[in-house]
């Protein structure tokens, strides 16, 4: 999840897609307010203190709702020199939390209405009744007031009891804490909330990765799932209104992965992290499970934060989301997944050459079913400069996944 404000320092790509599709239009008019004014006065300014603020409240269940982010365990490998030789290396993890108001958004109606305008539901003959009741369901996680300066209990299996929080000013909290040593690579652990009824989506899950091994590093838009990037209407239909869909092959594809390398994975999306709730279950049904990152932007953030967020400082915010997990664990071996839409060629290549030797390969896929893509973000000549300095044998475009189990078996040896 991106904490810090992006810088607004569009590429090239990103500017294209977004012209091409008349996004700003779109972005205003579907934008219902969300003013900070809805935030009590003293949480607001009492979380300007961080994670000292001795003006934080505990949740109450019957009134807020947290949701805990899956995270993955790792075992800092620039910190053992205070270790004798009979200790291990003690893991950690980043804890994220995000706090809410429960149904405390706006009416929703005049945006639902909005967006089924938007859609061309009216025009097209289609059940409006039915796909409004849908849009509504998706959207309110993003009008859901934010809660700054709460906090929440937490139970580990073992019975030990950690508090998480106090949220910041975007209603999050992100802490970086040491846990068992009882635990071997590729473990998980469910982490509760106490009552376990304030946590909407249930536990989190955390999951463990040793030093060495495989990682995969994963796209989500349009490179697993459909969400149709370039178009401001398929990006609208993708998100709050059709069930959410894997691009075709990539579910065993990912399957053959995990059986062959074993990896820990992390999946990236440049998705506001509203839509956790939407992409975990979509993951878990179709994809090994893992890490999700998501931007920290909503409606009390930007105006236009949904389109913006997919296609705004997209290479900004991945490059520097890898390069935290690279902080995490630099000895594994990568394996990184992408699409041709936004700006994958272009972070993944910036990381090949940044920290060389420790992506092991790059597969992009040539995304033609979608439009608003032009014959130049498929071009040769774009992926040649995007991986200018990377070893050919790489990076790899394909259009369907049957062509890469032979690169995937080749990496067994690695």
């Amino acid at each position: 999840m991106d904490k810090a404000q992006q810088e607004h320092s569009e590429v090239e790509q990103e500017l294209d897609i977004r012209a091409r599709g008349e996004f700003p239009g779109t972005e205003v008019a579907a934008n219902p307010p969300a003013p900070r004014a809805s935030i009590p006065l003293l949480d607001d300014l009492s979380s300007y203190l961080g994670d000292h603020n001795p003006l934080a409240r505990e949740v109450d269940p019957a009134t807020d709702a947290v949701w805990l982010l899956d995270n993955t365990a790792y075992k800092p490998v620039h910190n053992t020199f205070h270790l004798n030789k009979a200790q291990q290396q003690p893991w950690q993890a980043e804890y994220i939390a995000a706090f809410f108001k429960m149904n405390s958004g706006e009416d929703l109606s005049k945006t639902v209405a909005d967006l089924v305008d938007k859609m061309g539901l009216n025009q097209s003959g289609e059940d409006t009744k039915e796909a409004e009741a849908t849009i509504a369901e998706r959207l309110q996680p993003f009008v859901d007031v934010i809660e700054p300066a709460r906090w929440v209990n937490v139970g580990f299996p073992d019975g030990e009891v950690r508090k998480f929080g106090p949220s910041g000013r975007d209603g999050i909290s992100i802490q970086t804490l040491e846990t068992s040593s009882d635990h071997k690579d590729d473990d998980t652990l469910a982490i509760s909330t106490i009552p376990p009824e304030v946590a909407p989506h249930g536990s989190m899950i955390t999951h463990f990765a040793a030093p060495e091994g495989w990682l995969v590093v994963s796209d989500i838009d349009d490179s697993i799932k459909v969400t149709m990037t370039p178009s401001k209407i398929g990006i609208l239909r993708s998100t709050f209104l059709s069930t959410p869909t894997p691009i075709t092959g990539m579910p065993p594809f990912y399957a053959h992965i995990e059986n062959l390398l074993s990896p820990t994975w992390f999946y990236l999306s440049a998705s506001p992290y509203n839509l956790y709730p939407f992409l975990r279950p979509f993951l878990h049904a179709h994809y090994p499970k893992g890490t999700l990152f998501l931007r920290s932007i909503s409606w009390m953030d930007i105006p236009d934060f949904l389109i913006a967020s997919l296609t705004q400082d997209v290479e900004a915010y991945k490059s520097a989301r890898i390069e935290k997990i690279h902080s995490w664990l630099p000895n594994r071996k990568v394996l990184c997944v992408g699409d041709s839409t936004q700006s994958d060629p272009e972070a993944y290549g910036d990381i090949c050459r940044r920290h060389e030797g420790w992506i092991k390969a790059v597969f992009i896929r040539k995304v033609t079913d979608v439009s608003g893509m032009t014959a130049e973000k498929n071009s040769d000549e774009r992926f040649e400069k995007a991986f200018r300095g990377v070893p050919r044998d790489i990076w790899k475009v394909f259009e369907s996944p049957e062509e890469l189990y032979k690169a995937v078996d080749a990496l067994k040896g690695v």
